[in-house]
Parts: structure tokens; C-alpha cells; sequence
């Protein structure tokens, strides 16, 4: 098949998307080489670089971005388009790219993932983990999960949870010998698991509260991580505290093998939103997403624009 403008940009996105060569070639069914050779003819056709190549790696230039944000969500919605046009009457198909923190995963997998997919056995569900701030339009997805704090100007925002805690806990071996805290600043005497922010590459403090008062703990530990999955087990193998979703832990705590610490310090969060660009149309597979999840959840408690 002759490789047009559309075909040939729709490939580039695939490699800016996948961040290389080799996997947007397993994906879309063609050689890397031949892909690179397409890329390549496409940035001589427009006079400028898309891509940034080394031997290691492969990065989106100040113009490949542009193309991207511009170009992407019409592409993404072309090819969707195609699909449904060869869907029965009534049937959905597609392609969902989401992004969510591996927080979201207790909130999202258990209750909503498996039943979607029965329900839905056409539409491909991207999921991509991770606890970056991601670009959702620039970097082609159709929507993300974050927590209200950290959503995006001009989103619609739907709710996908319920308030909850972020809660401090530890194994009943730890706790033994080394003593439980008791105040918020006894955590800077102990070993606290740090988290580093994605985004920022910072260490991002403990935020306790307790009725109008409120604690920022810079606290340190033996290990830094941008995963909080990592900690508990570490936490249930006696290394030291973690500071995680409740519903992460809901289990261990139930079983006994982890204990809350610090309880009634416990720092509420409003929830977790699925939110999207308030410009872009919705996909029939997003939409269909949606209304799964009122259906399995409960009616989200507020669906709503974002301003700043």
C-alpha cells in the first residue's frame, strides 16, 4: 500500500506515542526500518524534525509536539470513525487510552475493568499506568484519572470515587520494635518510605490533618519511590511506614499483617475524577465507558468544567 500524507502521519504519532520505533512497528504491522524510512520522508515534506533519535531513545522536537496536539485527536477520531463504520447497528468499537496513577487501580479494576469488557467486547481498552502528570491530548489519550488536586484547566471532570483517606500504617513487627507514633513529628524519628514526585523528580512531603489543623512532613526513609505499591509490601515485611490510599491496603489491614498508624490524623481527599478535554468530541467508546461506570458506581456526584 502507497504510503499517503494521512498514512504517514498517522505513523508517526504511533512512534511519538510509543516513544520509539520498535514498538509502534510491532503495533501497527511494519518494519522499523520501513516506519523510520516514512517518518523521515514525512519531516522532508514539511521542512521540519518530528523526532529527536539516538541509539537509546527517541523524543517528540518542539514541532513534533505541535503536530501532535493538533493533529492527534483528529486522527485518533478518523480511525475510530472507520470502525464504527464496520460495527453492527448499536455495537461499540474502538480504542480507550486511558492514563491513571496506580492509585486509581483498586478504584478502577476490580469493580469496573472486568465487567466493562464483557459488556464491551469490541472496544480495545488502553490502560496506561502511571503516576506522571501526562499531557492526555498531546500524548493521544482520551482521557486520564487523577485526583482533583491535580486536573488540568478547561477538563471535564467526572467523579469515578467517593472520598477517601490517605492513612500511615506499618507491620505489627516494626511497630514492636520500634515503638508507634503517637503525634505527627514522631514520624521524622522513624523510617518513612519518601515518595518522588513523576513530574518534578521532588520529594513530596505526609499530609496529616486533624480537625482545622493541618501537617506537611518532610519525612525520610531507606526508600524513594514514584510507586506506592512498592512500599506496602515493604511495610508488611517490617522495613518501615508507607503513607498510601486506605482501599490499597484495605486487606493487609483487615488481615492483620499491616496496622493503622496515626488514625485519627488521617488526610481525606475528595476522590478520583475521569476527566477529558472540554473542546474534544467524545468517542463512543468513551462515552460508553461513562455510563458504565454510573451504572456499576452509582451516578457521579458532580460532572463539571474545570477553570482557573
Amino acid at each position: 500500500m502507497a504510503v499517503t500524507p494521512l498514512n504517514a502521519l498517522h505513523q508517526f504519532l504511533t512512534v511519538a506515542r510509543l516513544r520509539g520505533f520498535a514498538p509502534a512497528a510491532a503495533e501497527l504491522g511494519v518494519s522499523a526500518s520501513a516506519l523510520s524510512q516514512t517518518v523521515r520522508q514525512l519531516e522532508e515534506r514539511l521542512g521540519v524534525s518530528l523526532l529527536s533519535r539516538t541509539t537509546r531513545s527517541v523524543a517528540v522536537t518542539a514541532a513534533g509536539r505541535k503536530l501532535m496536539e493538533q493533529a492527534g485527536p483528529g486522527v485518533a477520531q478518523a480511525l475510530g470513525a472507520l470502525k464504527d463504520a464496520s460495527a453492527r447497528p448499536g455495537e461499540v468499537t474502538g480504542t480507550l487510552r486511558l492514563t491513571l496513577p496506580s492509585s486509581a487501580l483498586p478504584f478502577l479494576l476490580a469493580p469496573l475493568v472486568p465487567s466493562f469488557c464483557q459488556r464491551y467486547p469490541k472496544v480495545e481498552l488502553d490502560l496506561v499506568v502511571d503516576n506522571r502528570k501526562a499531557d492526555i491530548v498531546a500524548e493521544g489519550f482520551d482521557a486520564g484519572v487523577r485526583m482533583e488536586e491535580y486536573l488540568e484547566r478547561d477538563m471535564v471532570a467526572v467523579r469515578m470515587s467517593g472520598p477517601f483517606r490517605f492513612v500511615v500504617v506499618a507491620s505489627p513487627a516494626y511497630l514492636k520494635r520500634h515503638g508507634t507514633p503517637r503525634k505527627p513529628k514522631d514520624l521524622l524519628l522513624h523510617n518513612c518510605f519518601a515518595y518522588r514526585s513523576s513530574n518534578t523528580g521532588a520529594l513530596l512531603p505526609w499530609d496529616l490533618e486533624k480537625g482545622s489543623r493541618t501537617w506537611r512532613l518532610p519525612v525520610r526513609g531507606a526508600v524513594t519511590t514514584n510507586d506506592e505499591r512498592v512500599w506496602v509490601g515493604l511495610a508488611e515485611a517490617g522495613l518501615g511506614l508507607c503513607y498510601v490510599p486506605e482501599s490499597q491496603v484495605a486487606a493487609r489491614l483487615k488481615e492483620g499483617t499491616l496496622r493503622l498508624v496515626l488514625e485519627e490524623y488521617a488526610a481525606s481527599v475528595p476522590g478520583l475524577f475521569l476527566y477529558f478535554p472540554s473542546r474534544a468530541q467524545v468517542s463512543p467508546a468513551l462515552r460508553a465507558f461513562l455510563e458504565h461506570a454510573r451504572e456499576v458506581m452509582g451516578p457521579p456526584a458532580r460532572t463539571r468544567a474545570k477553570e482557573r
